[in-house]
This record gives structure tokens, C-alpha cells and sequence, in this order.
């Protein structure tokens, strides 16, 4: 399958998903948002995978862009096409088909465990305690029409969203590698959210909980990128 990337910051890419699309045989095309890239035919393309980014999907004003690409997202879906949105591109997808997204009481930052069902084929043989990272200041606060919600936490009433059969969205990140946390506390935006819930400084402390924790999320999200592939194949 020729898989389109979505990005809106460099840093926050494929990451560990992309060892399991190319061992299928897949390609990836990447359009960084961001930096002025337009959107391809969508023809080309047998999934669409959305990632995240340090914007917020109402600041259209800053970043008009997000116009197009909310445009873009609300067509795949409308048309039965398979995508997968992490983090901002769960918000996206919620926003583009109708829902709403705000900002959160305090943002989210660190490892996680989120419940998630174990009858949806995108969690299929992942544990029903999903081991994850989240570093999100907005979430989706009312489903779109027809959207249905597979996690929650205490954090967060929508970790999770579902609209048709192939389409998902995950407020939590499953892509990391290794030196991903560091790479995004580089980031203004990141960093102010981090030192606003767990006080300046405490970079190291959230590379610790990484190291730790990175065995079993690469586990879980190798099994979600592979249930992504198969269900869009």
C-alpha cells in the first residue's frame, strides 16, 4: 500500500510505526504541513495517517492551512477510506467531521496506561492496560456525529475515537522512539506544558519514565500500526 503522512513538525513523525509499515512492504509519502508542503492527489494513496503537532486545530487563523487539511480528512472519511490520527490528528479528525475539540484543565504529560477495548480489531492482542505517552494540552470534548469512543481516562474523556469501520483516533502516542521525549522538551510549546504540570526541569525525569516504560509501548504499538495496515488493506 503507498501510505500519506500528514505532518505539522518535524519531529513528530512515524517514529517506531515505520519499521512495521516498511517490513510489510508499504511506502510512505510525507507532506510537512508546516513548512508550506501541499497536499497530493489523494488517489495515489490507500491510507492516510495523520500525526501530531504543537498547533491547536481552532488556530486557523495562525496556521490557515489547517483549513485544507481538515477539508482533506473530512473527504477520506466521508468516503470509507482507512485513517489513523495521533494526538492532533485525532483532534483533527473529530473537528473536521463535526465534533469539537478545547482545551484541557491542565495539559497531560507522561507514561500512561489507558484501558482499551478489547473487541475493536485496531487493539486487537494489545493489552486491555495499553501502555502510552501523552503530551497534549486540548482534547476532544464532543464527538462527531456517528463517532464513537474506545478509551478514557481520568485525564481525558476521549482517549480514543472510532468513526466507521477504518477510521481511528488516538489522543495517546504509540510512536515514540527512544529519544523522541527529549526531542519535543525542545520545543517551546511542548516545554511550557511540561514544566506547567510537572515544574521546570523535570525533562530527565520524563526520559526516566520512557526508558522504563518503552519495552512494553513499543510491544502495543507495533500490534496497533500492524491492526491499522491490516484493516486498510
Amino acid at each position: 500500500m503507498r501510505i500519506l503522512v500528514l505532518q505539522h513538525l518535524a519531529s513528530e513523525h512515524p517514529g517506531n510505526f515505520r519499521e512495521v509499515i516498511a517490513q510489510g512492504g508499504h511506502t510512505m509519502e510525507t507532506v510537512e504541513l508546516d513548512e508550506g508542503e501541499t497536499i497530493p492527489p489523494l488517489a495515489e494513496f490507500d491510507a492516510l495517517l495523520v500525526m501530531g503537532g504543537p498547533m491547536d486545530v481552532w488556530e486557523t487563523d495562525k496556521f490557515p492551512w489547517l483549513h485544507g487539511e481538515m477539508a482533506v480528512i473530512r473527504d477520506w472519511v466521508g468516503a470509507g477510506r482507512p485513517y489513523l490520527g495521533v494526538c492532533l490528528g485525532h483532534q483533527l479528525l473529530a473537528q473536521a467531521l463535526g465534533g469539537e475539540v478545547g482545551p484541557m484543565d491542565a495539559p497531560d504529560v507522561g507514561i500512561r496506561q489507558v484501558e482499551v477495548p478489547g473487541d475493536d480489531p485496531l487493539f486487537a492482542g494489545v493489552e486491555r492496560l495499553c501502555t502510552c505517552f501523552q503530551w497534549h494540552g486540548a482534547e476532544v470534548k464532543r464527538l462527531p456525529p456517528g463517532g464513537v469512543a474506545l478509551a478514557q481516562s481520568p485525564h481525558c474523556a476521549v482517549e480514543a475515537l472510532k468513526v466507521g469501520p477504518r477510521a481511528y483516533g488516538l489522543q495517546f502516542h504509540m510512536e515514540l522512539l527512544p529519544q523522541t521525549a527529549e526531542d519535543w522538551g525542545a520545543i517551546p510549546e511542548y516545554k511550557a506544558a511540561l514544566e506547567r504540570v510537572r515544574g521546570p526541569g523535570s525533562m530527565p525525569q520524563i526520559q526516566a519514565e520512557v526508558d522504563a516504560a518503552y519495552a512494553p509501548l513499543l510491544s502495543a504499538a507495533q500490534r496497533i500500526i500492524g491492526n491499522f495496515l491490516a484493516l486498510a488493506a
